[in-house]
């Protein structure tokens, strides 16, 4: 693997794979669920969530420095998309962004593996959180979460395949469109959706709990409790899943490493 695929996506454009930006390094400068006024190519802005205030808080933004188990599974408004067994001994939660070339790498091909040989087999519970960058990645951020939660998976999936289909500096959603319509949404459910206040605001406070967190760029991982600011390779993970695994029977599925 490149070692550029080994860095993170950051900041509001799309990194083509020969980019390397460690995510750490790597400033978030926010993103956007647009609404249909922010499609129109002039005119002012009316909705951006995602965009930094103009006064911000003395110190900058409130990072919690070594979050515990319980700070990590704090959940909002909206549900979490998870895979295998709850009281699975290893827990990994992935903050992505749809637009970024390396969480598209990692879920193409690592995270079939990753199923198969931990999440299949009881031994990892996987959860997927979402973290767009810019204004693109948070227009198909919001048709997956319009999806049937039997096709998130599926249609994140689709949305990682063909990236470089809808992913533009602009926002274009009828390409976006175009991904959610192969599970089936129709054009009427994915306007409304992009109106949906209450889950907009949902998505929000999950990005923003992720930055509270030390969140900074994607693929972001916290593995048993650990930040991992990377994208990462099956090996990582062999390295850190499979000592946990073999160790006491009693060790929390969110205990840090």
């Amino acid at each position: 693997m490149l070692p550029a695929l080994l860095a993170g996506c950051g900041g509001n454009t799309l990194l083509p794979p020969t980019t390397e930006l460690t995510p750490d390094k790597a400033p978030d400068t926010g993103g956007a669920y647009p609404s249909a006024e922010d499609t129109a190519s002039t005119g002012p802005e009316r909705f951006n969530p995602f965009a930094d205030p103009s006064e911000k808080p003395a110190g900058g933004r409130e990072v919690i420095e070594n979050p515990t188990p319980a700070d990590i599974m704090v959940t909002g408004t909206l549900p979490e998309f998870a895979l295998g067994r709850p009281d699975a001994p290893v827990t990994i939660v992935e903050y992505a962004s749809l637009s970024c070339p390396h969480c598209r790498n990692f879920h193409l091909t690592t995270f079939p593996q990753l199923k198969k040989q931990y999440i299949d087999t009881g031994k990892v519970r996987f959860i997927m959180r979402e973290f767009p960058i810019g204004k693109t990645s948070g227009a198909a951020t919001v048709a997956l979460r319009c999806a049937n939660p039997d096709k998130y998976l599926t249609l994140y999936g689709k949305f990682m395949e063909q990236q470089s289909a809808w992913v533009s500096q602009e926002v274009r959603l009828d390409p976006v469109f175009k991904v959610a319509a192969q599970v089936g949404m129709t054009r009427q459910q994915f306007d409304a959706c992009r109106e949906n206040q209450a889950m907009i605001d949902g998505l929000k406070w999950v990005k923003d709990r992720g930055r509270k967190l030390g969140v900074m760029g994607t693929p972001n991982f916290f593995v048993a409790g650990k930040l991992v600011k990377k994208e990462l390779t099956l090996e990582d993970i062999r390295a850190m899943v499979d000592p946990l695994l073999a160790g006491p029977a009693t060790a929390s599925a969110g205990a840090p490493n």
